[in-house]
């Protein structure tokens, strides 16, 4: 069932988004060029770059075509074989001192005219010419008439629509260079729709006459043939025949270019070098030269495989070098019926091996018939030259992996079902969907590195002696307890239990949990922050209107809460009795953490965590350090800091109290400075300080002032007693 329904779609997405997947082949092919390098090439071809250099001695372009006159003379000197013109030139020379002196209505007798010696160079050597054909309507178009010395015939066409690219207009040389010349090719290297050259059109069709391109133009007057066919099958154009040379291209009559290489893979020499005859002759013998140019500003600069910035001339070069040496890639008119028949056997059998594989080896099985393509698809093209797809055959070994994983899923709900009745009376719900969800039925007993959190409600005593009855009490806690609990798993965290009015939770456990402690910090301010919107509901329900009545008289809120976090190494895993257990967390951290809990009522503090969870933070709060303490039943000095509010949300005009940031900037800072005189000493200077400021109205933490101030008073009176800036406390809170 999985093999008909992955091959039924696989069919579907290649017939009604081909051009998608088009794109992704282009790309998957442009990499294996790259993982293929440069290949070796035909030395018959070389290029005659109008570089930098050439420019830097011979002028800004156009030259004067005297210049160009020397350098076809001293290419033709050479016994060069062929020469194309990857230039047009579309208009006479105007240096040209006839032309100069004609203007001015001056005698032309024994002046040099550089377009004669232009036009009888290009006649008397082996140049093939090159235009430019016109590919969209403009509102100017030039529309002449172009004579080659060849005849182009269809043979095979049907009747329909055209398959050829057709020209709307052309950018010739001008009359009488083009007369003079023997033949001339286009040169148009047109990109795919991602900007990129993979194919050259090598007829176009123009003024219902096909012409060929530059590279077919050159080897064509090479080979001595005045006839050329497009040969069609009932699929498009098949290929190009030259007498017994069959030149393969797409339905479109695009040639594939085979790339050698980056640029510059081809022997480049530089024009003025042959303008000033600075080269050996015997390397110029019987081959084929093409003058083109790669000087920045005359935007002769294409995309292609292997770089973004490449030489046009050159994708000419490698054009006549794949012809030179039949070395062709192409598509052949019967290969979508072997990638249909490739489709079939890569999804029959992915779905064997996956079935057949243990869990574990399942992705592997994946990444296999990933490598399998690839070099499969690598290898039939470098070492065959056909293009096979690739795209379709990759998505559909991820598409049945996933298809016959999903159907394996619904297959074993029955086992799961069987699964979830036989630790429900184990774990917590959220740690047996967890361990489901990650596969994994081992409950053995690990140390972890977790974040742990306690809350409390503060006043609890009091909110359950004012309820009317215990009904009304569970309504509140769950007013409560349900936003909380949702904000601890938004945070992907766990709840581990309820315990009356306090809620016990952890991170990084059972599954692991990126930057956990900031997790958990998170997850306390978003709390923080919904118990001032519970409070005004609370406020306006009629249910607590007794403990509302209390709360105006004491000046407190309705809810009030207390949190304590710590991060530290864990022993985690289940817990219990045969009969009734539980997947939890034990150890020193989980205990350090209700004691950082209970502390805020000390400290008068909202949340307070430890050192080891701020070293493990990521994200920016505003922090004020609380002490450095001694826990009951520990005997390691830690650090116990407040956060006190997100750095960003304070930012945005929103904080848990009443006060401004630069308020709360100044408070912080004064009191820091003074903790800082109280932990080297000075206690004088300390206690004026935390003096000033206890005297605010608008600070944010009564207790600490107090306590502090108490301690400063404490240690003036006994100066003599031993002060390691150590508080050491003996009860729980």
């Amino acid at each position: 069932m999985a093999t008909i329904i992955t091959f039924v779609a696989a069919v579907g997405v290649n017939v009604y988004l081909h051009n998608f997947v088009e794109t992704f082949d282009y790309k998957i092919r442009d990499y294996m060029f790259v993982v293929r390098g440069e290949k070796p090439h035909d030395d018959n071809v070389i290029i005659i770059d109008i570089d930098e250099k050439s420019i830097n001695e011979l002028g800004q372009w156009p030259w004067s075509r005297n210049k160009v006159s020397k350098i076809l003379e001293n290419l033709t000197l050479s016994n060069i074989g062929v020469i194309g013109m990857d230039i047009v030139f579309a208009e006479e020379d105007r240096s040209s001192p006839a032309k100069v002196f004609k203007e001015q209505n001056i005698s032309t007798v024994g002046v040099p005219d550089y377009d004669e010696e232009f036009n009888f160079m290009v006649q008397n050597t082996p140049t093939i010419l090159g235009y430019q054909f016109e590919l969209t309507q403009k509102n100017f178009l030039h529309q002449d008439s172009i004579d080659i010395p060849a005849i182009i015939i269809e043979r095979g066409k049907e009747e329909g629509e055209e398959l050829l690219i057709v020209a709307k207009g052309n950018v010739l040389n001008h009359k009488k260079l083009q007369d003079s010349g023997y033949s001339s090719g286009f040169f148009n290297n047109i990109p795919d729709s991602s900007g990129v050259i993979r194919s050259v059109p090598m007829v176009i069709k123009y003024d219902d006459q096909l012409y060929p391109s530059l590279a077919l133009e050159v080897i064509r007057a090479s080979m001595g043939i005045d006839r050329l066919y497009v040969n069609y099958s009932n699929l498009g154009v098949e290929n190009i025949q030259l007498g017994d040379f069959i030149i393969p291209t797409d339905r479109y009559g695009r040639f594939i270019v085979n790339f050698r290489g980056p640029s510059h893979t081809f022997k480049y020499y530089s024009a003025i070098d042959i303008y000033k005859n600075n080269f050996n002759p015997k390397d110029f013998d019987g081959k084929v030269a093409l003058i083109g140019t790669t000087a920045a500003g005359l935007n002769d600069m294409r995309a292609m495989p292997f770089e973004s910035v490449y030489p046009g001339v050159e994708v000419h070069a490698n054009i006549i070098d794949n012809l030179i040496g039949q070395d062709f890639l192409y598509i052949p008119t019967w290969v979508d019926g072997i990638n249909i028949i490739i489709l079939l056997a890569i999804i029959s059998l992915t779905v064997i091996l996956i079935r057949i594989s243990k869990p574990w080896m399942k992705p592997f099985v994946i990444l296999i018939m990933t490598i399998v393509i690839l070099y499969g698809s690598y290898y039939v093209l470098f070492q065959h030259g056909i293009i096979l797809g690739t795209f379709l055959p990759l998505i559909t070994v991820a598409s049945t992996f996933l298809l016959v994983i999903f159907m394996e899923y619904i297959f074993e709900m029955k086992k799961e079902q069987a699964i979830r009745e036989r630790f429900s009376s184990k774990v917590s719900k959220e740690v047996m969907e967890a361990l489901i969800d990650s596969d994994s039925q081992n409950f053995t007993d690990t140390q972890r590195i977790v974040t742990v959190f306690f809350s409390d409600v503060r006043n609890f005593t009091n909110i359950s002696e004012v309820m009317p009855n215990a009904h009304t009490l569970i309504q509140f806690l769950n007013e409560y307890m349900d936003p909380m609990t949702e904000i601890i798993i938004e945070e992907k965290g766990t709840v581990d239990k309820f315990i009356g009015d306090a809620v016990m939770a952890y991170w990084n456990a059972p599954g692991d949990v990126e930057n956990h402690a900031d997790a958990a910090v998170r997850a306390t301010m978003k709390q923080l922050y919904k118990v001032i919107e519970l409070n005004k509901v609370l406020r306006k329900d009629t249910r607590f209107s007794a403990l509302i009545e209390m709360c105006d008289r004491d000046g407190l809120e309705p809810l009030d809460i207390g949190i304590g976090i710590n991060t530290g190494e864990a022993v985690v895993g289940e817990m219990g009795s045969k009969r009734r257990s539980d997947y939890t967390i034990i150890g020193d951290p989980v205990n350090l953490g209700a004691r950082l809990e209970s502390l805020c009522k000390f400290y008068g503090s909202k949340c307070n965590i430890s050192n080891f969870t701020k070293w493990q933070l990521q994200e920016n709060y505003i922090f004020r350090f609380l002490d450095v303490v001694t826990v009951k039943g520990q005997s390691k000095p830690i650090q116990i800091w407040q956060v006190v509010d997100f750095d960003d949300e304070f930012k945005e005009g929103v904080s848990l109290y009443n006060c401004t940031r630069e308020r709360l900037d100044e408070e912080l800072f004064t009191y820091h400075r003074a903790l800082d005189l109280y932990q080297n000493g000075d206690f004088e200077t300390a206690l004026s300080i935390f003096e000033e400021v206890n005297a605010w109205e608008d600070k944010t933490n009564d207790k600490i002032y107090d306590i502090y101030i108490s301690r400063c008073e404490h240690h003036i009176e006994n100066p003599d007693e031993e002060f390691d800036g150590v508080f050491r406390h003996t009860t729980k809170g």
